[in-house]
This record gives structure tokens, C-alpha cells and sequence, in this order.
């Protein structure tokens, strides 16, 4: 089986819409106040804390537009955090509150692989995308919330 790596948002990507940026939507990023639930961040993966301030944007985790670029809300910290480092294990974020999830593959021009698509438990997810990145046609594989396609990150593989 594949060994693979989940990769978060980049950092200065990050960084920019922390500073005001534009989203994929030429918006300036909302900013709330986390009530402590279920407010993922997709840059360190953890939840925004209780009273903690983050950002609701639309993100669009293609580098060009598309028929298959979807784009969609996601959270982020309002404050700088550290990246959640590249690494082969499920963030433990994933495992609350009995969260599932979408993994697809997609192609090195960053189209959609038919067929690819899952919805997985957290316990499931390093398998199954390691199956999805065992195809030599498929560059990586995002991961979204299986309730609402919010974009969580992406998997690849790794080395």
C-alpha cells in the first residue's frame, strides 16, 4: 500500500487571508467568535477554541479555474497558527463528534477521478486514500466533510 502524507493549507496562503486577501470569491474574510463547536481550522487542524476569533471563507483548492475546481466554505483560525505538520497519521480532529467524510481521487490536471469517490470513517481514511493513491494515474486525493463538501485538506503521497 502507499505510504501517504495529509497536507494542510499552506502557510502563506494562510498568512494572506489572515491579513485580509481576497478569497476564491474576491471577498474579505468573515470574522466570528468560535462558540467551541465544530469549527475546524484548516490550516493547523485542530478546532478553534471556545472564544477564540477565526475566519469563514470560500476556498477554492485548485490552481485554476474549472468545470471541476469546487470551491466552498472553510474555517481558519483568525490568528497566526502553526501548520499542521505533513505526516502519514489521521489528524485527530477527524475523529470527534462521529465526523465522516469525502475522499476522491483527481488526476494531475486536477480533474475529478469517477469512481474514486468515498465517504469514510476517520479510522478508514489512511487506508482507503492509500488504496485511491495506488492507481499511478491518480496525483492526490482531497478530503471534504461528507454533511456539508467543506474542503479539509489534501493527501498525497508521500516522499
Amino acid at each position: 500500500m502507499s505510504a501517504i502524507a495529509f497536507i494542510a493549507l499552506d502557510t502563506e496562503e494562510v498568512r494572506a487571508l489572515q491579513n485580509g486577501a481576497p478569497d476564491a470569491n474576491g471577498q474579505t474574510p468573515e470574522r466570528h467568535i468560535s462558540d467551541g463547536d465544530g469549527v475546524p481550522c484548516r490550516h493547523c487542524q485542530r478546532d478553534v477554541g471556545k472564544g477564540e476569533a477565526y475566519l469563514i471563507l470560500n476556498y477554492r483548492p485548485f490552481p485554476a479555474l474549472q468545470p471541476y475546481a469546487e470551491s466552498g466554505p472553510i474555517f481558519i483560525h483568525a490568528e497566526p497558527c502553526e501548520r499542521y505538520a505533513a505526516t502519514s497519521e489521521t489528524p485527530d480532529m477527524f475523529f470527534k463528534n462521529g465526523r465522516r467524510y469525502l475522499i476522491k481521487g483527481y488526476y494531475a490536471n486536477d480533474r475529478i477521478a469517477y469512481g474514486t469517490g468515498t465517504i469514510v470513517a476517520p479510522e478508514d481514511m489512511e487506508k482507503a486514500a492509500a488504496r485511491i493513491l495506488e492507481r499511478s494515474d491518480i496525483a492526490y486525493v482531497h478530503v471534504r466533510s461528507a454533511l456539508n463538501n467543506c474542503y479539509q485538506l489534501r493527501i498525497e503521497r508521500a516522499g
